[in-house]
């Protein structure tokens, strides 16, 4: 069986972090969406025959249970489709869509990943099912571990660091001493994590550093970014209601009850910056000492 990744190129509701880089190459997980998708998909490759071919959109996340029905599947004509009957994947001889095959709805466990924070969900998923630690760098004595971690080359974790939950480091990071990771968190090669920081169910990409005092809650911050002294990133309404966010132009709710902030590459917050839950910061974007990010940043239109 042939395997056929579907390039979505940059998507524009997935703003701020493709405008950048292509969705396939946003951090997940332990790697990238596309590397994780090609990995989670691996074992339909195995039972299928030579002369099908899978294709698989690389804005779709796919649940175990659609890729145990895939393993399953003998028909050589197969759509899968997801909201508004967009087509997500199929199974065909010549890896063109069929024009007459079977239609199947994808279940409610899969993902399209249509929005920024979508993809919060699915490193939910990933590092969520880590089973057991892989330690490649070096934790010093004092660091607490309750949860399996994932640290890569180079890496070291100083005294104080307290991790509850599954946690995936990359390589050459410096982490704490001091500091707190909760839920399931992805944190890039080369970040700095100091001091007084707490970094909650959250994805850190390349080169981010967030040395002191800080919060990082339910959110994904962009390459090269760098979090001023005491920045807070909300992520809970007084009221418990979904969070709502700015896509496309429209005000639409994001069906999470905790959402911080989706930020670009290379932004640069001041010390003591406050953002509300559900804004998004673009590429280049920086803000002053004490500044208070009310609504979405991005550049100004010419």
């Amino acid at each position: 069986m042939k395997l056929k990744i579907i390039s979505s190129d940059k998507i524009k509701s997935l703003y701020p972090l493709t405008c950048t880089r292509k969705i396939s190459e946003c951090p997940v997980g332990t790697s990238t969406l596309g590397a994780e998708l090609e990995k989670r998909i691996s074992k339909v490759l195995k039972s299928m025959k030579d002369e099908v071919t899978l294709c698989v959109c690389e804005d779709f996340w796919p649940s175990l249970d659609l890729v145990s029905l895939l393993c399953e599947i003998r028909n050589e004509a197969v759509v899968y489709f997801g909201e508004n009957k967009k087509v997500v994947a199929w199974i065909s001889s010549d890896g063109n869509i069929p024009k007459k095959a079977e239609w199947i709805p994808a279940d409610p466990k899969s993902h399209i990943i249509s929005a920024p924070w979508h993809l919060l969900s699915v490193n939910e998923d990933i590092v969520g099912s880590i089973k057991k630690s892989v330690i490649n760098g070096e934790v010093r004595k004092g660091v607490t571990v309750e949860g399996n971690i994932v640290v890569g080359k180079g890496t070291v974790i100083l005294p104080g660091v307290y991790i509850d939950g599954n946690v995936v480091f990359g390589e050459d990071c410096k982490i704490g001493p001091n500091c707190y990771f909760r839920g399931n968190t992805f944190i890039g090669n080369k970040c700095h994590v100091g001091q007084a920081v707490e970094i909650k169910n959250s994805i850190l990409m390349e080169k981010v550093s967030a040395g002191h005092l800080s919060y990082v809650g339910d959110s994904i911050i962009g390459a090269f970014s760098n979090l001023g002294a005491g920045t807070i990133t909300a992520n809970f309404r007084h009221d418990g209601k979904n969070h709502r966010s700015m896509l496309n132009g429209e005000l639409v709710d994001t069906g999470r009850r905790k959402l911080g902030v989706i930020m670009g590459d290379n932004v640069h917050t001041g010390i003591h910056t406050s953002i509300y839950p559900g804004r998004k910061i673009w590429p280049e974007m920086s803000t002053l000492p004490g500044d208070i990010v009310i609504k979405d940043l991005m550049p100004c239109k010419k």
